[in-house]
């Protein structure tokens, strides 16, 4: 099919372009509005409203044609399928064309009988072209299930519409997490909640499609999006991780972004070569990303050993109060949830690194909702640790870079969900780590650059055995109940 469109795209055919969506509205209001005047104005006592219509109508089809003009510069972006795009610029020429039909007949011709017979239908074509173009523009915007996808039960039963995510998540649940396939059952979803609404068969942004996996694969306009294991080096991953404000980042501004999870869960998939055949058992999932399957399984068939998801997530909590999380938002911490479906928080100082134990109790209110907490390179010490034990729910813990001594680290032994301990240089000391063999869930310890010696290793290994403790010395000291 022939679709018209300009050689070249340039920056201001582009920039005018992006105009047709606020342009196009204008018309169709006026356009519409145009027709319940005239089919209202024929009643006897509401006659006086005839005079409105020719001049609204006027309007409109010059509205309307100068709409045709944005969405021909915008067509030439090469973002949008061909066949879609071809019926809705057509459609669109010919509701302008018959708008201007429709007053032309309006002012010159209703003295005409046969004319004026005429008139009326051919507000009626207007207006079913109208409705047409508008919803082939919708698809193209926002997917060919804009319309239906939040349809009711019992109907969207009825109808055997496709199931959709909820909007505002990209969870669903999962019976045997470990039985999931990651791309098709995991990462897809995520894709098509954050991704798919710019990138698929009716709108081709960037010349990038990722809804289909030899596409997604193929890339864009500027090449692969995805290099398998190395995420760093990965487009898409890149796009991620730029501020938001970046003309560049992806989402684009004004779009949902991608949850801190989400994005570690494409890191991961990617770092495992960007499997797409390959189950979640086949594949060893980081500790970033441990908690997303988490709230992905249903419970009935995880894992209780080894590899397991945290019994933590076992566990019910209120959700936290909205107040408490902005006071903490207002000293630059970084509040997330965790896990969808569950009010279990990650709070991340990194961008507080003036936080110290004045502001600790700010963290009290919170204590039950909170499972990650990265303390890492504030100002925080001992006197800190009193109420970092009070969040009895911590799975995840980053001290790094902290005053903290063995007295703080003695005041955790009660964290029996912990499971990451981060003790980058510190003073922490064998002592102090040794305080912490009553923890049973612990399972990765990094001390590099603290004082912990190998007899301290040794010491801890036999009361945790399956423990991982990071030194520095050699890759990973592994504890084996042999030992």
């Amino acid at each position: 099919m022939i679709v018209l469109q300009t050689n070249a795209s340039s920056d201001w055919a582009i920039f005018l372009g992006h105009f047709h969506p606020v342009v196009v509205h204008l018309p169709i209001g006026m356009l519409v509005m145009a027709a319940i005047l005239e089919w209202f104005s024929r009643r006897k006592n509401l006659q006086t409203l005839q005079p409105a219509v020719a001049p609204i109508l006027f309007t409109g089809s010059l509205t309307a044609v100068l709409s045709c003009i944005f969405g021909y510069l915008l067509s030439s972006s090469g973002e949008y399928n061909e066949d879609t795009l071809f019926w809705h610029q057509w459609l669109g020429i010919a509701v302008a064309v018959i708008s201007l039909l429709a007053w032309y007949l309006k002012v010159y011709w209703q003295h005409i009988a046969t004319m004026k017979k005429v008139y009326l239908p051919t507000l009626y074509i207007m207006v079913a072209f109208i409705t047409i173009t508008g919803h082939l523009g919708g698809n193209m915007t926002h997917g060919e299930d804009y319309l239906y996808a939040n349809t009711p039960e019992p109907f969207h039963s009825m109808f055997g519409l496709p199931k959709r995510i909820a909007t505002g998540t990209a969870t669903r649940k999962i019976e045997n997490i470990d039985e999931a396939l990651v791309y098709q059952d995991i990462i897809a979803p995520v894709m098509e909640q954050k991704c798919w609404s710019c990138h698929n068969a009716n709108k081709i942004k960037g010349e990038l499609r990722m809804d289909q996996q030899d596409l997604l694969l193929k890339g864009g306009k500027h090449g692969a999006i995805i290099k398998a294991n190395d995420p760093a080096n990965s487009e898409l991953i890149k796009r991620l991780l730029l501020p938001e404000e970046d003309e560049h980042h992806m989402p684009p501004k004004g779009k949902t972004p991608l949850t801190e999870q989400e994005i570690a869960l494409l890191h991961w998939w990617i770092q495992q070569g960007a499997p797409f055949d390959k189950k979640v058992s086949q594949l060893k999932p980081d500790e970033k990303v441990k908690p997303f399957l988490t709230s992905l399984s249903s419970g009935n068939n995880a894992q209780e050993n080894g590899e397991s998801i945290s019994a933590v997530f076992k566990e019910s909590v209120s959700a936290a109060n909205e107040e408490d999380i902005q006071k903490l938002r207002a000293l630059n911490v970084v509040i997330m949830p965790v896990a969808n479906g569950q009010h279990f928080l990650q709070a991340n100082f990194v961008n507080a690194t003036n936080f110290d134990d004045a502001q600790i109790n700010l963290l009290n209110n919170l204590s039950e909702q909170i499972i990650w907490l990265k303390l890492g390179h504030t100002k925080i010490t001992d006197r800190s640790m009193v109420e970092v034990a009070k969040c009895k729910h911590l799975t995840h813990l980053h001290l790094e870079h902290t005053a903290i001594t063995d007295v703080g680290l003695a005041q955790l032994q009660d964290l029996k969900y912990l499971e990451y301990l981060n003790l980058f240089d510190t003073k922490i000391t064998d002592s102090g780590i040794q305080s912490l063999a009553k923890l049973k869930s612990l399972k990765n310890i990094y001390c590099w650059k603290s004082k912990v010696t190998k007899t301290g290793i040794q010491a801890l290994k036999k009361a945790l055995p399956h423990v991982e403790i990071h030194t520095g010395w050699e890759e990973t000291t592994q504890v084996s109940t042999k030992e």
